[in-house]
């Protein structure tokens, strides 16, 4: 026997786990139309934070400690615009597979660009090369380049909490990058130590 009265039926409890468990803070914003540079600012902000778009002005983010704080600032700003924003904390009740595959996407564009730069990078040091240029300054340039790429892969792997399928790629293409700037400055060490 039940507590119901006739002609309800029981409701159903609403679960809210997902099987694997990911949650997701989902921002939903509008931004005055005028001045566009507004909507530029905020894109890039989710952008930078790893967010990805369900549709627009809907960004959503797994969730976490850190970016539920940058989305809290993030929203507090998009206010001080003119703006309105919401921010939830949510998991997928269908579709979760989606919302991941979008997430995952986004982080192999983002490994894709640093496959591209590493290959600049290799190009690069073939043009020293072609050009005998074997100089302390030459070899410090280079390892600049090759630091903002190990910065910029770090703020990726941050972001990359399910590990993109391209990940392994990125980090083998950095290892190379790494191993031809050695190589590099081995030769400048040789070159500066006969007094070329």
């Amino acid at each position: 026997m039940t507590d119901e009265t006739p002609g309800q039926a029981a409701a159903a409890p609403i679960a809210f786990a997902n099987p694997d468990g990911t949650s997701w803070l989902v921002l939903i914003y509008r931004i005055p139309s005028e001045p566009t540079r507004l909507r530029a600012t905020v894109w890039r902000r989710l952008k930078g934070l790893g967010a990805v778009y369900l549709q627009n002005s809907v960004a959503a983010l797994p969730a976490g400690s850190a970016s539920e704080r940058a989305l809290r600032k993030l929203r507090r700003e998009i206010l001080d615009m003119g703006g309105t924003a919401q921010l939830l904390a949510s998991q997928a009740l269908a579709g979760q597979q989606d919302i991941l595959a979008v997430f995952q996407a986004a982080r192999d564009d983002e490994y894709d660009e640093i496959v591209d730069k590493c290959q600049d990078f290799h190009g690069q040091l073939q043009k020293e090369y072609d050009a005998g240029h074997y100089s302390y300054a030459e070899l410090e340039e280079n390892e600049e380049d090759l630091v903002k790429l190990r910065n910029w892969l770090a703020k990726i792997t941050e972001r990359d909490v399910f590990g993109a399928p391209k990940r392994a790629a990125t980090l083998e293409a950095l290892a190379s990058c790494e191993q031809a700037l050695e190589d590099y400055a081995a030769r400048v060490y040789a070159e500066e130590a006969e007094g070329h």
